[in-house]
């Protein structure tokens, strides 16, 4: 077990959960928006980086303006369609005034950045807006980071069987199994908690969906660093590597528990 990299991430928890925390449920909302926005800007920028480090074309500036873009358009009304239509439009033009020999690969890669990381992550913004969305929000991340720790923990430990050799040798399956036993687990205590009026029916179909979710959108990054030949995204948090590497999972999580909770709660 990497001793080392479990005190890191402790390290890290331990100074930014409590601010987390703060922002999501004492802070004025546009705090959290703000946040969300700059982390949509860091990850689209690490992800554009490991493009041009791996030599593959890309218009960097484009993707990391367009991600911004693209979360900050879902605090207005129909802004999200609107920006990624203008958007897509600048990326398929792009190559008219910013000439490139690898056109549709940059055209891919920028669009690649835009909607992976600024559409996904736009989705916490409708999270948040939802009633009792601050407490929705930590049930995310608390559920996505809890099975992910598990996950980690004993995969390094007890870890013996592989769950995708090809993507990521390290992830095992008695890690995917713990992963998803705690989220469950952490969605029903945390839950009951912070969202007394979902039915622990609810809370435990939530559990699942953003335990086995979770580690689908970790395996989808995995399989882009595997194919640029990056091991972390970037160093930006200790323990925990570059930021997107610590939203991946939440990436595919953010929307899946809007949607289901604008389905299974109505919204409320």
């Amino acid at each position: 077990m990497r001793i080392s990299g479990v005190w890191k991430r402790l390290a890290t928890a331990v100074v930014f959960i409590p601010v987390f925390v703060w922002v999501v449920l004492q802070a004025p909302a546009a705090l959290f928006y703000t946040l969300m926005i700059a982390l949509s800007g860091g990850a689209a920028w690490e992800l554009a980086r490991m493009f041009e480090r791996a030599e593959r074309a890309a218009h960097a500036g484009i993707a990391v303006t367009g991600a911004l873009a693209v979360t900050a358009s879902f605090l207005v009304a129909g802004g999200p369609t609107v920006t990624l239509v203008v958007i897509l439009f600048v990326v398929l033009t792009a190559s008219l005034w910013m000439p490139t020999a690898r056109a549709v690969e940059s055209t891919a890669t920028t669009l690649l950045t835009v909607t992976y990381v600024g559409w996904l992550l736009g989705h916490a913004m409708l999270l948040r807006g939802l009633p009792d969305g601050a407490q929705i929000v930590l049930l995310l991340v608390g559920v996505t980071w809890a099975g992910e720790s598990a996950a980690y923990a004993v995969g390094s430990t007890l870890g013996r069987r592989r769950l995708a050799p090809v993507i990521s040798p390290r992830k095992t399956i008695e890690g995917a199994v713990a992963q998803v036993v705690v989220s469950v687990g952490v969605a029903a205590l945390l839950g009951n908690r912070v969202l007394p009026a979902w039915s622990m029916g609810q809370l435990l179909g939530a559990g699942v969906l953003l335990g086995v979710l979770g580690q689908v959108g970790d395996l989808a990054e995995s399989a882009i660093k595997r194919n640029l030949g990056t091991k972390d995204t970037g160093s930006m948090i200790p323990g925990h590597g570059g930021v997107l590497d610590r939203l991946d999972s939440l990436l595919f999580n953010t929307p899946a528990l809007f949607y289901y909770a604008t389905i299974v709660r109505g919204g409320s």
